[in-house]
Parts: structure tokens; sequence; C-alpha cells
């Protein structure tokens, strides 16, 4: 609380404005408290009791300062106030729980705020916080759980030419059950992230340890591979490149290279019968192509806030693979639909399939995560809700 000193001769109204002032200070830091995601001891972004969230920056040279982020977290940017000491701030309305995104944007440049810690997202390093969901921990670190471990792999893509990098989880005691074998889950990130994604920002590792101590979870190998693989550049003549598609490689890269690299690396139980892919987003959309072209090399599928947008049709879609109704309920042992129902265009789009291959006759799920949008809250509880769904008889 700040020291205020008044003198014999201060105005009485003036007075009552500072024990206001001081009042509302002292009731505003007593019912927030810093961020977990802020670095060491910083105070701020600060996050209420009711989930707003207030944001500082000292910018003394600025004319504007704008506060941008997740749509869980704000709608729209919101403009931040100027004090006379430099320091902007601003104070949110209340948010959705979970880890979101966030930036300033001063004087047009955008920045990253210095006292929270960054995730790779949006295409670069970006600010982030995570906002408590209240009796929530099914994403946390326990101590009174078995843990798996996250192993950093790199292997060298000879479709791509370049050394790509894989996160693989192993489940608890995995290196004391030297005979067992475990199915695999290949799990893929969304646009504009990587293969830190799953981990750092969804937590998947917590998620997995935590089912497996807790339920019916079938212990099984978790890659985390970057959804980004494009073919090598071509150069012409006077040197210019031709632009590359960033994932037009994917598929290649995931059934040539990292499922016999992980196959020969780690006991997998190398089937289709054992082998899921599921992904957000972008990698819900690499997830369906792969999958349903292949049915040879995959028995389960989850998709997450990402089916197809337009146009489906269930007889005509990837190439007739539900066509034989009879034929793809027989070889897929699952095909999972998730959505977050803030995420309302891609919700409704979801739920359309869903209920088109349904009343079609194929087999298939639908999981709606209430208030959650386009972000890691919405995969999270997907993750959750898919995985002890998997590798079941």
């Amino acid at each position: 609380m700040p020291i205020v000193f008044f003198g014999a001769r201060t105005p009485l109204k003036f007075l009552v404005l500072m024990v206001a002032i001081v009042a509302i200070h002292s009731v505003c830091a007593s019912d927030s408290a810093p961020a977990t995601s802020n670095i060491n001891s910083a105070e701020y972004p600060r996050v209420g009791s009711d989930l707003s969230v207030t944001f500082r920056l000292k910018a003394p040279n600025a004319k504007e300062v704008k506060l941008e982020g997740g749509t869980g977290l704000i709608k729209a940017p919101l403009a931040m106030t100027n004090s006379p000491d430099g320091m902007w701030s601003v104070t949110t309305p209340p948010s959705v729980p979970g880890f979101h995104y966030y930036w300033f944007t001063v004087d047009g440049l955008r920045v990253n705020d210095s006292a929270s810690y960054s995730w790779f997202g949006w295409g670069r390093e970006t600010s982030g916080i995570e906002i408590p969901e209240a009796g929530v921990d099914f994403y946390d670190a326990k101590k009174d759980v078995p843990h798996g471990e996250i192993r950093i792999r790199s292997y060298f893509s000879e479709i791509t030419g370049k050394w790509r990098r894989a996160h693989i989880y192993t489940p608890p005691g995995y290196d004391h059950a030297s005979t067992t074998r475990y199915p695999v889950l290949y799990l893929l990130h969304g646009a504009g992230e990587n293969e830190r994604g799953w981990v750092e920002q969804g937590r998947a590792q917590n998620i997995f340890d935590n089912l497996l101590a807790s339920g019916p979870t079938k212990p099984m190998i978790a890659v985390i591979d970057s959804g980004y693989a494009a073919y090598p550049v071509a150069f012409s003549a006077s040197k210019s490149s031709t632009p590359a598609n960033p994932t037009a490689a994917f598929e290649k890269v995931m059934l040539q290279e990292l499922i016999p690299f992980i196959d020969t690396t780690y006991r997998t139980l190398a089937s289709r019968e054992n082998r899921a892919m599921a992904g957000l987003s972008m990698g819900s959309g690499q997830t369906l192509n792969i999958t349903l072209h292949h049915l040879d090399q995959f028995a389960w599928i989850g998709a997450m806030s990402g089916p197809p947008r337009q146009g489906f049709e269930v007889s005509t879609a990837y190439d007739g693979v539900f066509r034989d109704i009879s034929a793809f309920n027989n070889r897929v042992k699952l095909l999972w639909f998730g959505s977050g129902t803030a995420e309302e265009r891609i919700y409704a789009s979801t739920r359309a399939v869903y209920e088109s291959l349904q009343q079609s006759g194929i087999h298939c799920q639908l999981y709606s995560s209430p208030g959650t949008d386009h972000e890691w809250q919405t995969w999270r509880r997907s993750l959750h809700e898919l995985a002890p769904k998997l590798f079941h008889p």
C-alpha cells in the first residue's frame, strides 16, 4: 500500500478521495494474484478472483498501446491507459479459464511482455498467460502419481533434406518394463505452432500421467512432431526460389520416415490396430486426410476443432472412404470429433459432419467442450476425453 502524507490544511474532500483510492488499491491487490505464467517474481499480469486480468507495460514514450490476444482472453484489442510515470495498464473482462496467447501493440509494433514467459504460437514466440479453472487439475503436474517422460529425438528427413525434432511421451515404467510393447498415438498441433505445443501449452504429459493413475486409460506412447514439412526449395537459373508449401511433404514424412523411426527406436506394437492419430485445427485436417486415405495404417482417429468445413458429402468425402458403411465400421475402431462450443463456426461444422455420418450409419463420437473457443483449453479437454477411449478391444 502506498504511503500518503497529509498536512493540517489538506481539504476534507481530498482526504476522502485519497482514502478511497488507497482502499480500492488494497481491495484490488488482495483480490488478485500474479499469474502462474509470470517470470520469477513479476507482479503483473495479475488474475482477479472473477478471472479478469490486469496487464501493465512500462512505455513512457509511447503514444498508443493496445492489448491483443486469444479469443478466450479478449474478443477484440483493448486500448491501454497511460499514467504520468509512463505505465500503461488495462483490465480485461472475466476471461475463459485455460491458456491464452497475448501481446502488446506499441505504436503499431507488436511486442511481448517481458514479465511473462513466451510460447511458440501465432508463428513466433508469443507471451502467454494461464488462467486457473476452479476445481480442475487434470492437466496439472501431481507429485503423488507415477510420471512418464518426454524424450526429445532428432532425426534426419531425406524427404525434406532437413533435421526434424519429435517429442515422445513414454508412460511410467517404460524403462523398467523391458519386454512390454505399447500402442502409439501420433498427436498433431495447429497452424502457427510446432512440436512444443502439446507439451508446453497443452500439458499432454500431465494429462496422460493423471489419466493412467486414475482410470482405465491404456498405457501408450505419444509422438508429437511438427506438422510442417516442405519439400526442398527449387532454384531457377536466376537463383530466385520457388515458394514451398510448408506442409506438402508431411504425409510422406509421417508414413515413410516418422512411423518407421518410432517403430524401430521404441517398443511399439507396430500394427494398425495399435496406431492412432489425432490433431487440432490444422492438425485435425492433416489427421483426417492421412488416416482416411491410409486405413491400412491407422484404426483410431481423433479430430479436434477442424473437420471439413464446406461441401461435406458422406458418399464422396475422402475418395469415398465412407461409401461402404459396414467395411468402414469394421476397420475403424474409433472416429472421434471434438470442438469448443464458443468456436461457433467450427463447432457448427463439427456437429454437422458428425450428424451426417451418424445418419448414414457411420459409427462416430462427438465431444463438446462447454464455453471454450479455438484455444488450448478446448484441446486439453479433448485429449482428456479422447485418450481413455483409445486402444480398448
